[in-house]
């Protein structure tokens, strides 16, 4: 049997019906004409999966509305990106511009994950993005390539950019043989020999950076805060401050907390916290008691305290900073990545310091992940 290399009209019928009607058979086909004849039906041959573009080979052979089809038809992407840190899971689709196509976000961090499932977890979170498009690269940040994450990749010394941390890219086989790259963290040898380390906040800087070649300086608030800088776009320092997981530790298991009311913010105690760390005589050892004997001498109410507390250090995490940061050209201006409630909160905290202060991208991460996978040759 010939092959079909094109349009078949497979029932002549309707125009035999037209010529014994005495009409033009290459007249128009109308309503009205429904009872004599039936419109043509042309069979035109599917494509070859092969032959079409990436994102819209799972749409062959399936419907356009199951979960595959739907992911498919919302923008062709270049890659999976997936931070995955301590407490949250996040993954990217996205595009050639390293702009995020669809987000998938869910609160199922390392920690939350039960006997090292990550690839249960991973199936569950992004299932139908990796079924509809097999071929994807998929890339991986944050604390899922730490020693407690499903693969342990070893840190890049210091100072690094895309192409150190392109180099040192982990590749990983799924069961089903679909191959997954986490990227490393960065560590650094301070001046007095204490080593530090830091894991996602690099890929995060990384898409911040892009191919800017100028001396920057960021700083990235969470549990553990980061504070970094960049010049001839690679990392040449960072220091960690534990203020987050300190004031969570205090608020819980201290003195400090007993006297603690309410979850609401207070600005004004904020604000005088803030200053106090910041500004005030002493170390923050001797400046933490305040939040107990204020609350004793009725000059903050119960609610106030814990906005007063997380005032004060941050206030003091932002004068040590000031002190730790390499100096020169950069220094002054600081650029703050994250778009939490915390974020904001630094941004006004580092302007109420005198520093200059501009707002990273929102989506950081996926732009360097984008930027790595690029150097390392993952995508075009």
């Amino acid at each position: 049997m010939a092959e079909n290399h094109g349009p078949q009209i497979k029932d002549d019928k309707p125009y035999a019906t037209l010529r014994r009607q005495g009409r033009s058979a290459d007249r128009r086909w109308r309503p009205q004409d429904r009872r004599a004849t039936r419109r043509p039906q042309v069979s035109r041959p599917r494509r070859p999966a092969w032959q079409l573009p990436l994102d819209r080979q799972s749409l062959h052979k399936a419907d356009r509305g199951s979960p595959a089809g739907r992911v498919a038809m919302q923008g062709r992407a270049t890659l999976i990106g997936i931070d995955w840190g301590t407490t949250s899971f996040r993954a990217y689709r996205i595009g050639a511009d390293g702009g995020v196509l669809e987000t998938k976000a869910a609160p199922a961090g390392i920690l939350e994950v039960e006997a090292g499932a990550f690839e249960a977890v991973l199936e569950r979170e992004i299932g139908p993005w990796l079924a509809a498009a097999p071929d994807l690269p998929v890339i991986a940040s944050g604390m899922i390539t730490s020693r407690q994450g499903w693969v342990e990749v070893p840190y890049c010394a210091c100072p690094a950019g895309g192409s150190e941390l392109a180099a040192g890219l982990r590749r990983h086989l799924m069961s089903n043989g679909r191959s997954l790259h986490f990227v490393p963290g960065l560590s650094l040898i301070g001046a007095d020999g204490v080593p530090d380390v830091i894991r996602g906040e690099e890929t995060q800087i990384s898409g911040e950076i892009g191919d800017e070649r100028t001396r920057r300086a960021f700083v990235l608030p969470g549990t553990h805060s980061k504070w970094a800088f960049a010049e001839g776009g690679r990392i040449v320092w960072f220091a960690t401050f534990m203020t987050g997981e300190v004031f969570a530790v205090l608020k819980a298991h201290s003195i400090l907390g007993r006297l603690m009311a309410g979850a609401g913010a207070d600005e004004a105690a904020f604000a005088r916290g803030l200053a106090y760390g910041r500004d005030g005589p002493g170390g923050l050892l001797k400046r933490l008691f305040s939040a107990r004997t204020l609350g004793l001498f009725d000059q903050l109410p119960a609610s106030a305290i814990a906005s007063y507390l997380s005032g004060l250090l941050i206030g003091s995490e932002i004068a040590e900073a000031r002190d730790c940061l390499p100096e020169g050209p950069g220094a002054g201006e600081i650029t703050v990545i994250g778009s939490s409630e915390l974020a904001e909160r630094y941004r006004g905290a580092i302007e109420a310091a005198g520093l200059r202060v501009r707002s990273g991208h929102p989506e950081a991460s996926a732009r360097g992940q984008l930027l790595i996978a690029r150097a390392a040759g993952l995508v075009p």
